[in-house]
């Protein structure tokens, strides 16, 4: 996965359009010691208006959102809506969209990367905190009083980040924590049944999962998911269900959609690149030599070394 920087992520949220999009930035950018930073949601509102579906393979944040509101979120087959308080957790394995329902909101969220809560700082990694896991619950109603509390965590991450305390990040660290132990005492908002809505979308993500691998551009340039378990386990859904629903709507089975799009793949990267074929397998996700040769002659009908010399000839 590519990383982009904390003002590319800035402009993401916040929309090119945003008149007052670069002062803001110069403003901010000197906050992301680390690569954290939070944002008064009524503040930003004022004068930007945030996208409402922001794609997947641009979400390479964490995200933390205290949200008082009227919102629908979608994610994997799941869609929610939001009626009042809510708290989101938000990771780079988890793709969602998520839309406002009415222009009046208010609440804070923070970002930050994996490195500003590395496994040496929380003592494990933490996509295994469980409201960060692929299989996290996501969203959860809260209480007004459940918002007055984690909002008092909020706010002393506001007046932390602008003092002048030389151990300020070491302290926002653990309001981060405590935010994150507040989460995993709640129980999740149950989704709304919309089965013709839930598979379309499961599509889109699955498709979006599977294109954003591609091109590949350097030999140090991995494939890294290669199996429907793959699939399954970022979209969190089991892999029989994510069968099930891409046979439905695209005819094809997941292995068959991956299959053919690596072999794409392959074809482009035998014609475009001088890669030798042992390396172009690497890339690809292949062990052996000999497995991307039996892969390619299933799909293409001869060896990849034979298509490269006649196509080019």
């Amino acid at each position: 996965m590519n990383s982009i920087t904390i003002k590319d992520f800035y402009k993401d949220i916040l929309g090119e359009s945003c008149p007052d999009i670069n002062q803001f930035l110069n403003d901010n950018l000197h906050k992301d010691v680390g690569h954290f930073n939070i944002f008064d949601i009524s503040e930003i509102s004022k004068t930007c208006t945030s996208k409402t579906g922001m794609p997947y393979n641009r979400r390479t944040y964490y995200k933390i959102s205290l949200i008082n509101g009227k919102n629908k979120v979608e994610y994997a087959d799941k869609t929610i809506e939001i009626e009042d308080c809510v708290v989101l957790f938000a990771s780079p394995k988890i793709p969602y969209n998520y839309t406002h329902l009415c222009t009046d909101q208010s609440g804070h969220f923070c970002v930050f990367t994996i490195d500003f809560l590395p496994a040496s700082k929380i003592g494990l990694e933490i996509d295994n905190l469980p409201v960060f896991s692929p299989q996290s619950d996501f969203v959860y109603q809260i209480s007004t009083e459940q918002y007055q509390k984690f909002e008092s965590v909020f706010l002393k991450m506001h007046d932390e980040i602008n003092s002048d305390y030389a151990y300020k990040y070491d302290l926002l660290r653990n309001y981060l924590m405590e935010l994150v132990h507040f989460g995993q005492k709640l129980k999740p908002i149950m989704p709304i049944a919309n089965n013709i809505t839930a598979a379309s979308r499961t599509t889109t993500l699955f498709i979006e999962l599977l294109e954003r691998q591609f091109p590949i551009e350097n030999i140090s340039h991995l494939l890294q998911l290669k199996t429907p378990a793959d699939f399954a386990g970022i979209l969190g859904v089991h892999v029989n269900h994510l069968n099930r629903v891409l046979k439905d709507t695209t005819g094809k089975t997941t292995g068959e959609i991956i299959g053919s799009r690596i072999f794409q793949e392959a074809k482009m990267l035998l014609t475009q690149t001088q890669w030798n074929v042992s390396e172009i397998a690497f890339t690809l996700g292949f062990e052996e030599v000999a497995h991307f040769s039996n892969f390619f002659k299933k799909y293409g009908k001869q060896s990849p070394q034979h298509f490269r010399e006649h196509i080019l000839v």
